[in-house]
């Protein structure tokens, strides 16, 4: 839960930015403008969206790795679809999958987007602190003098404020959609693990062997500690046990419900960068908080000839590699991520940017990229276990370098 904590105070305050007191150019979005991430559960009328049969639903579209099925039904209705006969927007209809919203988009019914609204919680130089739904900032609304910026590069699709000094972004800690999702998916693992844990609880497991779910659950810890945990640490790798297993179980579930196409699964969690920095400080902190003597002797004072340590080469490249290690860790898991659920949506995408082409090749390529698809939804399972795998393992192999003690080893040779 002190994972899940931090993940989510860097999420939030990965929207925090400084207030710029300059006006921007580009002022007040148009209340016809894009509205991607930002629907109410209601209509554009104000209306409430009525509850219809799930037959009449089209496919939902919720986060970063959507399903075939639901972007071939949504994409077009959005804002990246062509609608006057225009192009198709391929920038707009990548990142409005993978990026953060202040809502949770859930589907599209009649071409009318239903989602539900967040907190947003900001702070005016001038007014103070406000916390209100997402909805008042729905379609270019505004509310109490905040909304929410489409039409611009700089703080794009992020809550501004109007100001005597002109428009400038306030302090923003909202809980958004990662937010959410890291909230929502922690819950899942705490309630899976303690599903697990109900099995062990009635029965002996020295002499019985769990089966199930219990099973499942028990082949998994001991498959990371036995194969990662303990040959890369040695010894002492109990202590450092419940952290890898906690970092394993949390990058695995939240890969899992990222594949997701629909509520509450779909949102881009460890696609994010804040939340991959914050899994790769863990681990740094744990390496560089709990190293031996003989691990920082390595680092400042290595068996090197005199020279390379009174320039001081050898120290400098030592110290770098502090900081390049969990620099890997954080943009490896951030990069293969994003990239897969990219290539699922430039994939699916196939279908919309031959739609000019007719029907044929429309038709053609649109089935190939249909089944291509669907084979790339099927090797996100793999890549989903894969980078959880990858992810301890290597914070493993950097635990039992600061964990070396050659003197013992030199005692039993």
């Amino acid at each position: 839960m002190i994972l899940t904590l931090l993940i989510s105070l860097l999420l939030i305050f990965s929207n925090v930015a400084p207030e710029d007191t300059a006006a921007l150019q580009s002022g007040r979005p148009e209340a016809a403008g894009d509205n991607r991430g930002q629907s109410p559960l209601k209509e554009e009328s104000g209306e409430e969206v009525a509850m219809v049969p799930s037959e009449t639903i089209v496919p939902p579209s919720c986060g970063a790795s959507p399903s075939v099925a639901e972007m071939m039904a949504d994409a077009p209705e959005g804002d990246s679809a062509p609608s006057d006969g225009g192009s198709f927007d391929m920038d707009e209809y990548l990142y409005g999958h993978v990026m953060d919203a202040y809502d949770w988009h859930i589907t599209t019914v009649n071409g009318k987007h239903i989602s539900i609204p967040l907190l947003v919680i900001v702070h005016s130089k001038e007014t103070g602190w406000h916390v209100f739904s997402s909805a008042k900032l729905a379609h270019g609304h505004e509310y109490e003098g905040f909304y929410i910026l489409h039409d611009a590069e700089s703080h794009k699709d992020k809550v501004m404020e109007h100001t005597a000094q002109g428009d400038v972004r306030p302090l923003d800690i909202s809980i958004t959609k990662n937010v959410a999702g890291v909230m929502f998916n922690s819950l899942v693992l705490v309630l899976l693990v303690l599903l697990g844990v109900r099995w062990y609880r009635k029965h002996d497991a020295r002499e019985e062997a769990p089966g199930g779910f219990s099973g499942l659950l028990e082949m998994l810890v001991m498959m990371v500690e036995d194969d990662i945990i303990k040959p890369c640490i040695g010894k002492d790798y109990k202590r450092y046990s419940p952290y890898l297993l906690t970092a394993f179980f949390f990058i695995f579930v939240n890969n899992l419900l990222g594949i997701v196409p629909f509520f509450p699964g779909g949102a881009n969690i460890t696609g994010n960068i804040a939340v991959t920095f914050a899994l790769a400080m863990c681990t740094f902190l744990v390496v560089n908080l709990f190293g031996n003597k003989h691990y920082y002797k390595e680092i400042f004072w290595p068996e090197v000839p005199l020279f390379l340590k009174a320039i001081p080469l050898m120290p400098l490249i030592e110290i770098i590699g502090l900081f390049t290690k969990p620099f890997s860790l954080m943009v490896r898991l951030f990069a293969n991520i994003l990239a897969g659920h990219m290539m699922i949506l430039g994939v699916v995408s196939v279908v919309f940017l031959t739609a000019e082409l007719g029907p044929a090749m429309n038709g053609g390529l649109s089935a190939i990229a249909v089944l291509f698809g669907v084979f790339m939804d099927i090797l996100e399972l793999l890549v989903a276990f894969l980078q959880a795998y990858i992810f301890t393992m290597l914070s493993s192999v950097f635990i039992g370098l600061s964990r070396q003690h050659p003197e013992e080893e030199n005692a039993e040779k």
